[in-house]
């Protein structure tokens, strides 16, 4: 990569190698990084990623906003409907974007 990229991991920790991730970091090999997700969930307090100011870590709960919740919730409750009137379940989100 370029030293000038942004790595972003938002899928599994174990994609990115931690220790090499902050070595690239620390020699500025790479511009910055953003993580979601980490090799251990949830991290430990002592990760050296947490003391840099090229890193910007969030804790995997962008999902949890309200209206994603709901969203969830409300498919939730029409598969469950479905299931009681003998339809097949939608693995798909039923509820149209408004």
């Amino acid at each position: 990569m370029k030293n000038t990229a942004i790595i972003v991991n938002t899928a599994r920790g174990e994609l990115i190698d931690e220790k090499a991730l902050y070595q690239a970091l620390q020699e500025q090999r790479l511009f910055g990084a953003g993580l979601d997700v980490f090799v251990n969930e949830p991290p430990r307090m002592d990760n050296p990623l947490f003391n840099l100011d090229n890193v910007v870590l969030t804790p995997h709960a962008g999902a949890s906003v309200k209206e994603a919740v709901t969203k969830i919730v409300q498919h939730a409750f029409q598969n469950i409907a479905m299931h009681d009137q003998g339809l097949a379940l939608d693995p798909e989100d039923l509820i149209e974007d408004q």
